[in-house]
């Protein structure tokens, strides 16, 4: 099997680098994000999933286009500071490993509160040590957990779709498409949508371990992006039809209340087990991508060098692993799930920032800038359309990150 120059094996094709980023679009934000997005923007609803996903494919097509250029584990990070400079590349790697070991403890917080209410923290932590546990094996294994875990999850979803919409109880007037919630109310739900969409990354950051990936990336990123918009817009409508904005914007579990509200009560475990193995893909794929991410900056020093290191027998970042499930597990201890998800989206908005401006540098021509400029206007505008604590806090921890930075440049210098 060969190897990638850092030792990192290249084991994955097309399908499973497609599967990867399902495993992470297609996850746990399809049950949850659909409530907050349609509270922020009631009948505009499906506007603001226009407006993520067109600012999704934005930054997926310039993730592409430089992960063909340098396919090498670390995504963003690294396009950031081969392209504008490593002050840029540094500010890229910090909001991801931030904001996604955020995620990482959203999501393992969600498989505890499908799983187990009254110990969601337990089972948390359990999710995250046993799924570091299977990265640590190796990433082909973590595709095949993960190509399991889509299967499930798309199961669960089509039979959502089908009783909502083949149901006496769903009406076309309820998808009426508006914008009660007004602009602010589209951007923010579109920054919160976005959340979701966002796994494609995943794809990128594993550039050392698929195989020929100037050819297989560019093919991968966009047909996960395209069947992740395909499954979000028609459960989105599906369950409009029957609850109304309204009536999803108030759901605690909006894919159950959907079912049930459609007739078909005995369906609502079967959703809730499909939203806790949602999680649990949603957990693994974010695990693998954060822990490559600290394995570039770790090779580059800003993050601790031991990170660096590749195991000798699995070929994976086996450290920087089990330092990532470390912090994660922690946090899945004593966070809360809803505090993570606007912070995650104002990071992970940032990070697409840089790589659209990063693509921008790649050709002087107007046609070829188009869509880098598209993607880094809409992801700087739904980053501060989040509300107003998400941008507060994002933007305190971002300013530590670069208080690191320059401490760590004033130090080398002297």
């Amino acid at each position: 099997m060969a190897l990638s120059d850092s030792g990192l094996r290249r084991t994955l094709g097309v399908g499973d680098a497609v599967v990867i980023g399902l495993g992470s679009m297609v996850g746990a934000g399809v049950f949850v994000a659909l409530a907050p997005a349609a509270h922020a923007a009631g009948s505009g609803l499906l506007l603001g999933l226009a407006v993520a996903a067109v600012v999704a494919y934005c930054n997926a097509t310039s993730s592409a286009r430089l992960a063909a250029l340098y396919p090498v584990s670390g995504g963003t990070y690294v396009y950031g500071r081969e392209r504008l400079g490593e002050f840029w590349g540094y500010l890229a790697g910090w909001s991801f490993v931030v904001g996604k070991t955020a995620s990482c403890a959203a999501m393992a917080l969600a498989v505890g509160a499908y799983v187990w209410p009254d110990r969601a923290h337990v089972v948390a932590v359990a999710a995250v040590v046993v799924l570091t546990a299977v990265n640590y094996g190796g990433v082909q294994k973590s595709a095949w957990l993960t190509r399991a875990i889509v299967a499930v999850v798309l199961a669960v979803l089509a039979s959502v779709v089908v009783v909502c919409l083949g149901s006496g109880r769903s009406a076309a007037g309820r998808l009426d498409i508006g914008a009660s919630g007004g602009v602010g109310g589209v951007l923010q739900a579109a920054g919160l949508l976005f959340f979701a969409f966002a796994g494609y990354a995943r794809i990128a950051t594993l550039g050392e371990e698929v195989r020929d990936p100037a050819r297989t990336i560019p093919r991968a990123i966009p047909l996960a992006l395209g069947v992740a918009l395909a499954v979000y817009a028609g459960v989105a409508v599906a369950v409009l039809s029957v609850l109304g904005s309204d009536g999803l914007g108030d759901a605690a579990a909006p894919l159950a209340d959907a079912v049930r509200a459609a007739g078909v009560p005995g369906l609502a475990p079967v959703v809730r087990a499909g939203a806790a193995v949602a999680a649990l893909g949603s957990l693994l794929a974010l695990i693998l991508g954060v822990s490559r991410t600290a394995l570039a900056m770790a090779r580059d020093g800003h993050l601790p060098g031991a990170l660096a290191a590749v195991h000798p027998r699995f070929q994976v970042p086996h450290r920087a692993e089990l330092a990532v499930g470390a912090v994660v597990a922690v946090l899945a201890a004593t966070v809360d799930v809803r505090d993570a998800i606007g912070f995650s989206s104002f990071g992970v908005l940032v990070y697409y920032a840089v790589a659209n401006a990063s693509a921008w540098t790649l050709s002087p021509a107007a046609a070829a800038r188009l869509v880098p400029a598209m993607g880094l206007v809409g992801s700087v505008v739904m980053a501060v359309s989040l509300p107003v604590v998400s941008v507060a806090v994002g933007a305190g921890v971002l300013a530590v990150g670069v208080g690191a930075y320059g401490a760590r440049r004033w130090a080398a210098s002297r």
